[in-house]
């Protein structure tokens, strides 16, 4: 980096002038050290050592990946930051290690990871056609009894990489106890907090192919899907709602369940239009929001100050028709105040009671996940 000179002697900077500088200051030195402290990349990597199947006591998750990702040849890659013309469809294990701690992500900080105390990810497996990837998906969910077939479809947020994704919908997936099949959609961002305009840009590059991802599940034999969309990837998940929807296509079959999006970092007179597209019925939707959300504070800079709606007024968005669950007296998250859903285990846990719970047929999800959110400090606000 370069080296940064000081004031000329002599000269005091106003009030107003030496704050902006501190936060500007604190901002570049985030970003300095998000892009910088990348761990390694891990897909498909296993120990010689320790290989995962030695390890009897980890549990391992088959994670189905839909992507818009390019191939990569790099060693633990699989996929890249480039944008791919065509959605790849994969699959991987992940596996968890026995000292897991609920809310926590122990990821390894060097190659090759240790199953006995960090996650891994093996045994990936890429899909040729459609037909064959629905053929997995449904030999997965007959592992399931009836009551337990549905279909997480889990959308990632900006400044990941792939393997970042699959770690945390494996560790999602483990502390929620989510009881059915997991999809991962990843689109293209380029995994560096420094990329935020390409970011954004290869989420709308994604919508068209995460409704060809949908239609190609709603081709399994899933009882019920659940979405679950996060930070820069719920802005995706509406965008693609929204089109699907005024062509009269969405949810046709009445099998999605819940739409949850956590800490979404839309601008909200955006969603205010989205859910308006809607309709007077959109759904089951639930957002989860913290007014200390340190990351859609950045985000609203860079978007000229117009508020996120994931640190928005829980009373306000309740108006919309969605159901506003409110974290911000959550202070006990691993993953900082952005990752909430994930990082507290009173959190995660209670989402899992939600999915696992759902009714199937003829019920009120809202109310049960409701229910379940409003008997702890977490604030939930409905119309």
């Amino acid at each position: 980096m370069a080296e940064q000179k000081s004031p000329t002697p002599g000269r005091r900077l106003s009030g107003r002038s030496a704050m902006s500088l501190g936060r500007l200051g604190i901002a570049c030195a985030a970003l300095w050290l998000a892009s910088c402290s990348k761990p390694p990349e891990l897909i498909g990597i296993d120990n010689p050592e320790v290989p995962v199947a030695s390890v009897a006591d980890a549990n391992r998750h088959k994670i189905f990946i839909a992507t818009t990702r390019e191939a990569s040849e790099v060693v633990g890659a699989l996929y890249s930051g480039q944008r791919a013309p065509e959605l790849g469809l994969a699959s991987v294990e992940v596996s968890i290690p026995p000292n897991h701690i609920t809310g926590d992500l122990e990821r390894p900080k060097k190659l090759p990871p240790d199953p006995r105390k960090e996650f891994a990810i093996v045994e990936p497996s890429i899909y040729a056609s459609d037909k064959a990837f629905v053929a997995a998906i449904d030999a997965e969910l007959r592992k399931r009894p009836p009551g337990e077939r549905d279909l997480l479809l889990f959308i990632h947020g900006f400044n990941n990489t792939a393997s970042d994704a699959l770690l945390r919908v494996g560790q999602f997936v483990e502390d929620t106890g989510f009881t059915g099949v997991p999809v991962l959609f990843t689109w293209a961002s380029a995994g560096k907090a420094t990329r935020y305009v390409y970011d954004l840009n290869s989420a709308l590059v994604a919508r068209p192919k995460l409704i060809e991802a949908a239609d190609i599940l709603v081709k399994t034999k899933a009882e019920g899907f659940d979405i679950f969309a996060h930070s820069m990837g719920t802005f995706l998940t509406m965008e693609a709602i929204v089109d699907r929807a005024q062509q009269g296509r969405f949810n046709r079959g009445a099998r999605v369940q819940y739409i949850i999006l956590a800490s979404p970092d839309i601008d909200l007179d955006l969603f205010q239009t989205q859910m308006r597209q809607l309709g007077t019925d959109p759904g089951n939707f639930f957002v989860l929001l913290s007014k200390d959300d340190v990351a859609l504070r950045a985000s609203r800079r860079l978007a000229g100050g117009v508020p996120r709606v994931g640190a928005a007024d829980a009373d306000a968005l309740s108006q919309l028709g969605v159901t506003a669950i409110d974290l911000s007296a959550i202070e006990d998250s691993a993953s900082g105040s952005h990752s909430k859903y994930a990082g507290s285990p009173e959190v995660v846990q209670l989402i899992g009671q939600g999915l696992n719970n759902n009714p199937r047929y003829g019920g009120v999800p809202q109310t049960r996940l409701g229910e379940i959110l409003g008997a702890t400090p977490i604030r939930v606000v409905f119309d």
